[in-house]
């Protein structure tokens, strides 16, 4: 076995409309060694520039886990100074699932543990197979979470739950998750990667054009004021009525026809 195998992988599957990518490493429970961060990035780059491409689905090989986050090995060779540049790199992760110009749909299998919660956290969509268990156990190591999760958790549960995981490390269940709305749907294991695939679908019916404009309008206004993020929303949708897609939509409703966008 080669050094790289060693490392794992980041494996895709480019299909018509979505791609799959899967975290290989399921000796290890798929955590994230530095070349799998660095080829993650690489692939999200590529891909970012597909215009044909409506949806991502990210999930983990096998069924344990989903990711086990960070290498622990990785961990114990920082310093001060270096250790920073490994939180940027890792939180530069999460910022690019949570900026992809077209949905993240996380498909969580297994153990999320703390960088696969954390990049879990970065999709746009969450779905997750009822063996899963979320959690945040850096303070079991003498640190916090470093790839976004001090920001993104509290943000998406509420301050009172995410404290509760990152200082305990105690990890939840998909039906906690769900009841906390960390995810969206809890399915069985046979059945994740299907019902993920069905969403991609779903979503790559509609126009891409609205699909990215969805994103967009979201990732502008969720920091600012209602009026600013309303004003936000108005020049968004006002800017779809200059495509075809737009004309094609109201078109096709008023006929009682299925649309046929073509994202111009």
């Amino acid at each position: 076995m080669s050094d790289l195998d060693k490392n794992g992988s980041i494996k895709v599957d480019q299909r018509k409309s979505w791609a799959l990518i899967t975290f290989s490493r399921p000796e290890k429970l798929n955590a994230l060694s530095r070349y799998m961060k660095q080829e993650l990035k690489r692939v999200l780059t590529e891909l970012r520039s597909d215009r044909d491409l409506r949806a991502l689905i990210l999930t983990g090989e096998g069924e344990r886990a989903f990711c086990a986050g960070t290498d622990i090995a990785d961990l114990a060779a920082l310093d001060e100074t270096n250790a920073k540049e490994f939180a940027r790199e890792g939180q530069s992760l999460g910022t690019s699932l949570e900026s992809f110009p077209v949905p993240v749909i996380a498909a969580i299998n297994g153990i999320a543990a703390g960088g696969g919660t954390e990049l879990a956290l970065g999709c746009h969509l969450r779905i997750a197979s009822i063996n899963v268990r979320f959690s945040l156990p850096a303070i079991k190591l003498g640190i916090i979470p470093e790839y976004g999760g001090t920001q993104r958790l509290m943000r998406a549960i509420g301050e009172t739950r995410a404290f509760h995981m990152m200082l305990t490390g105690e990890s939840i269940s998909a039906a906690q998750a769900e009841q906390f709305d960390l995810i969206n749907r809890v399915v069985e294991p046979a059945q994740l990667l299907s019902v993920a695939e069905s969403l991609a679908d779903k979503i790559a019916e509609f126009s891409p054009l609205a699909i990215r404009a969805c994103l967009e309008a979201v990732a502008q206004g969720r920091e600012l004021p209602l009026d600013e993020g309303l004003a936000v929303e108005r020049g968004i949708f006002g800017r779809l009525f200059a495509s075809k897609d737009a004309l094609e939509g109201t078109r096709a409703f008023l006929e009682k026809r299925k649309p046929a966008f073509a994202g111009i």
